[in-house]
């Protein structure tokens, strides 16, 4: 089964907790601290599989979780990082997250790699607080949550030439004649469900990849049919190869199908309208061929070159892949489009996030929300009274104490932290 897009969960892991310790050695009175800090989490990494061509092992199963760091342990050793979760993904693989439609990854080289999701640093241990003025502090960190987040994965096939044009045209026939691809042929339309590949070579050992795209017919980039499902394979070809019934076996005009295909590719993505493309009038084996394509010269108003040619007695099939591996060598590899290249960049500005939000429940509670805050209470560990401290000095140092005053918060009140209630005291 042919799967090209798909939405899944991914969770990186979490940091491990830091550890609270104490040195104790026979003559060695106040040892000190000696609490190491957590592990780091495991981070999500798409790793490109060139042996992959469809996202097919993500139908299935689309929860992704790495491992947690581990905890801290005594004589200030440092929990284990976790390894990072490595999943394979086909060449031309384009990740999103889900929410705000960002690309956070654009993959078409072997062996590239990105991180979509990173795992959460380890707590600190309390060896890491001791200062002159509090040398055995009782105070650690739990580990910082590991992000999690839905994204979707969209598959782009990278091939050198796209198939286009209405079903039934020929399109599975060709590629069947030119390369070893088997792909389904039948006399009805929509026969090629999903895309098929195939490496074509040419008589002078010339080789380049070519995909058959299921036919497209008119509102296709609108969602009729089932070519639009398949338009976004068309962005990184490097060359389209516009296939034509010269012999009108349909009742169509050849001419009308070249414009129609031409507008949809168009109305999908204006940068295609200037895509190299190379004409092949098929079936012109069949009566009335000849004069169709007479008139579809006459009615020509673009300079794209026409290959006549008859899948059946492979009459010119040898001059079309000549000329398409001429063009193919006029065109660097590195203009096939990259999904948004300015998205691309190592870095990019965000501006900062607010630390907190503050709204109301219907019960009148004070609601406390945003990502700062959250980490920071995850990362507390309120089973001891220093750590509860420390939290209190930074929600104070973060001005929310004098928000919730401004907000008509008073003594009593009651305050919500993701599923915890605390009692606002002046």
């Amino acid at each position: 089964m042919f799967v090209d897009q798909v939405k899944v969960y991914v969770k990186a892991g979490d940091g491990g907790n830091g550890l609270v310790a104490f040195r104790r050695e026979k003559y060695v009175p106040m040892g000190g601290p000696a609490g190491g800090d957590g592990g780091n989490g495991g981070d999500i990494v798409f790793e490109v599989d060139e042996g992959l061509n469809t996202l097919m092992d993500f139908r299935y199963q689309k929860h992704f979780k790495a491992k947690r760091g581990e905890n801290g342990m005594s004589k200030g050793q440092h929990g284990k990082n976790s390894d990072p979760l490595v999943l394979a993904v086909p060449p031309g693989t384009t990740v999103r997250d889900d929410d705000t439609g960002q690309v956070i990854a654009d993959l078409v080289e072997h062996k590239q790699r990105a991180v979509i999701a990173q795992g959460g640093r380890g707590g600190r241990g309390n060896i890491r607080f001791a200062t002159a003025r509090n040398p055995a502090p009782e105070l650690a960190e739990n580990g910082e949550p590991g992000r999690e987040r839905y994204i979707q994965i969209e598959l782009k096939l990278i091939a050198d030439v796209g198939l286009v044009g209405f079903p039934s045209v020929g399109k599975s026939t060709l590629l069947s004649v030119v390369s070893a691809a088997k792909p389904k042929i039948a006399d009805y339309h929509f026969t090629t469900l999903s895309p098929n590949l195939g490496v074509v070579e040419t008589t002078d050992h010339r080789s380049f990849v070519m995909a058959d795209l299921p036919g497209l017919i008119e509102g296709a980039h609108e969602g009729v049919g089932l070519g639009h499902q398949f338009l976004r394979h068309v962005e990184r070809t490097r060359v389209i190869v516009h296939v034509i019934d010269m012999a009108a076996s349909e009742g169509r005009d050849p001419y009308e199908d070249y414009v129609a295909i031409n507008k949809e590719l168009k109305e999908y993505d204006m940068a295609l309208e200037n895509r190299p493309q190379i004409i092949v009038a098929n079936k012109m084996d069949m009566p009335g061929a000849e004069e169709n394509l007479k008139e579809f010269h006459a009615k020509m108003t673009d300079d794209h070159p026409v290959y006549p040619i008859s899948t059946v007695t492979r009459e010119g099939v040898r001059e079309l892949l000549f000329a398409v591996a001429d063009l193919l060598d006029t065109i660097p590899k590195e203009s096939a489009p990259i999904e948004e290249k300015e998205e691309r960049v190592v870095y990019k500005y965000e501006p900062e996030q607010e630390g907190f939000q503050i709204t109301r429940d219907p019960d009148g509670a004070f609601v406390l929300s945003g990502e700062r805050i959250e980490k920071l209470f995850r990362m507390t560990d309120f089973n001891r009274d220093e750590s509860v401290r420390r939290f209190s000095r930074q929600m104070r140092g973060m001005g929310i104490d004098e928000a919730l005053r401004k907000q008509g918060a008073e003594d009593g009140d009651t305050v919500r932290l993701l599923d915890y209630e605390f009692e606002f005291i002046e």
